[in-house]
């Protein structure tokens, strides 16, 4: 029989007898090393030899490539090469016609070809489930082999490798805010200590999670309801209660078209802002919508505006500028559907046209019309204004009020003629002095002199005509402790003059008459002193 020959399970179940039926003489066959372990692809010795001294037939069993390298009266040698897997090689002898055999159990270890933490999700909600998967091909001998999950540096949980090819090996963990950011992987342990070897590790590549919150709410939309065709107006969307906020998107369109948007990021919050502009063909309901993505969910507020077109009213003066006492027409108009108001107009139904009539006065120069017209917008009522001013032309004006007709000034004190026309176009004034056509400016602070008493004519032209009125001016001077007014008039000079001569002879007569009536009683008095008493 040749040992080569010979079928693996026979060649088993002779080892065994072999070694539970020792051969004649107690001739046994001994295999070296008994228990062996070598790493997958590597090389080993056996060594077969028997306790038989007789002539003995010794071999080795093995589908494995093996190779006598030396041999001895009752030993051989044998180099296996190559070995992949787990193998149970026999040594086994023939003595006397008797056979015995010993088994050899021959491991074989081998790293992990594949360490692979499953794909993680591209966004996980903060405090929901995370589920992670090891995937591990290969590696050898699993019952020595350990899965081991882990958060940066941090094991999460361990499990042994199994059996299935590939194997998996999951832990679920909470996610948290502080998650994201973080890196996540896997390791496998290869522990042959026992073995006379080490530990041997092989890590995944890790993965990054990023973590979420994203509230319930819907953004808050705030802008106008209404827009008229032409103006913008400020579109605010904000959002609160975000992680991580700087990672939120924001949307914020008008119709089917985006706006341009600037983003304003808080602690948690966010501030989305945007201009949205009228145009006409834009005109009608729109709808405004702002979106808020984060970790692939998106919360969205709509909200309608109606743009709309309203011009002002249209005001129109039958004349804009007119002579005094010519009938004006005023006139206001708005576009179908508006309510006009028009100041001074007599009440009417409410409507988009109203209208008034006057005869220009000179109070009606300058005389400002305005005319506001109101339309209905999405429950909305907007307002557009018009104003247009009356010119009344009308001749120089001189009056007592504004223009006094008698001055009467202290000598060096500082005064202002004031005097003041009235027209339109605006005339010129001049005050010139009746006897030598002195000019005396108006609305200037000058210190009075005598010189400047007189009566003065004040004339005021335009292209409208001529009016003219008399101003006196009276100055009031010191002369030998006495006040003297510059008589302005013969009448005024003797009538000055009488009152005061008057005045200081009544003074005298009264001033003697007192003085006799205090002599008159001293004189009584001194008599009565001086009479003898009459004796009782």
């Amino acid at each position: 029989m040749v040992p080569g020959a010979a079928h693996p399970a026979l060649l088993a179940l002779l080892a065994l007898l072999g070694a539970l039926l020792p051969g004649p003489g107690g001739a046994q066959t001994s295999v070296q090393p008994q228990n062996a372990i070598t790493s997958r692809g590597a090389s080993i010795m056996v060594n077969c030899s028997t306790s038989c001294d007789q002539h003995t037939m010794l071999g080795l069993e093995t589908q494995l490539a093996k190779r006598e390298v030396g041999h001895g009266d009752n030993w051989k040698i044998f180099e296996l090469s190559d070995v992949q897997k787990d193998s149970f090689p026999i040594c086994y002898s023939i003595c006397l016609n008797n056979q015995s055999s010993a088994l050899m159990n021959l491991t074989v270890y081998w790293f992990p070809e594949r360490v692979e933490l499953a794909p993680l999700p591209r966004w996980q909600p903060v405090g929901e489930h995370l589920t992670l998967r090891c995937m591990v091909s290969g590696g050898a001998p699993r019952d020595h082999l350990t899965v081991v999950l882990l958060r940066e540096e941090k094991e999460l949980g361990r499990q042994p490798a199994g059996k299935g090819e590939p194997a998996e090996v999951k832990v679920t963990v909470p996610a948290s805010r502080d998650d994201h950011g973080a890196n996540f992987s896997c390791r496998t342990e290869l522990d042959l200590r026992s073995h006379g070897l080490g530990l041997f590790q092989n890590s995944s590549a890790p993965r990054k999670l990023r973590t979420f919150v994203l509230p319930t709410t819907d953004p808050h939309l705030a802008t106008h309801a209404v827009l008229e065709v032409g103006t913008r107006c400020l579109v605010n969307c904000t959002l609160g209660g975000l992680f991580p906020v700087s990672e939120a998107e924001v949307h914020l369109a008008l119709g089917d078209r985006r706006l341009q948007t600037t983003i304003t990021y808080n602690d948690d919050s966010l501030l989305a802002k945007a201009l949205v502009k009228g145009e006409v063909e834009k005109e009608g309901v729109q709808y405004l919508t702002c979106e808020v993505n984060l970790g692939g969910q998106s919360r969205r507020s709509l909200k309608n505006v109606t743009i709309y077109s309203f011009p002002a009213p249209n005001l129109t003066l039958s004349q804009p500028e007119v002579s005094e006492w010519t009938t004006v027409n005023v006139e206001c108009e708005a576009q179908a559907g508006a309510v006009v108001t028009l100041n001074g107009a007599p009440a009417r139904p409410p409507g988009p046209r109203a209208q008034l009539q006057l005869n220009a006065s000179a109070e009606d120069n300058g005389r400002s019309f305005f005319c506001s017209a109101a339309l209905a917008v999405a429950e909305q009522v907007v307002h557009k204004n018009q104003t247009r001013e009356l010119r009344v032309l009308y001749g120089p004006r001189l009056n007592e009020r504004d223009c006094l007709g008698n001055w009467t000034w202290q000598e060096g004190s500082q005064q202002t003629l004031r005097c003041q026309a009235w027209g339109n176009p605006t005339p010129k004034l001049n005050c010139s002095r009746k006897e030598d056509g002195a000019l005396l400016p108006t609305g200037d602070l000058r210190p009075v002199k005598r010189e400047v008493a007189g009566t003065y004519q004040c004339r005021a032209t335009s292209t409208r005509g001529e009016v003219t009125r008399e101003v006196v001016i009276n100055v009031i001077y010191h002369q030998n402790n006495l006040a003297i007014v510059i008589p302005v008039a013969s009448v005024i000079i003797l009538s000055t003059v009488g009152t005061a001569a008057y005045f200081y002879n009544y003074q005298r007569k009264i001033q003697k008459y007192e003085l006799q009536k205090t002599r008159k009683a001293q004189e009584e008095a001194a008599m009565k002193l001086t009479t003898p008493a009459t004796p009782p």
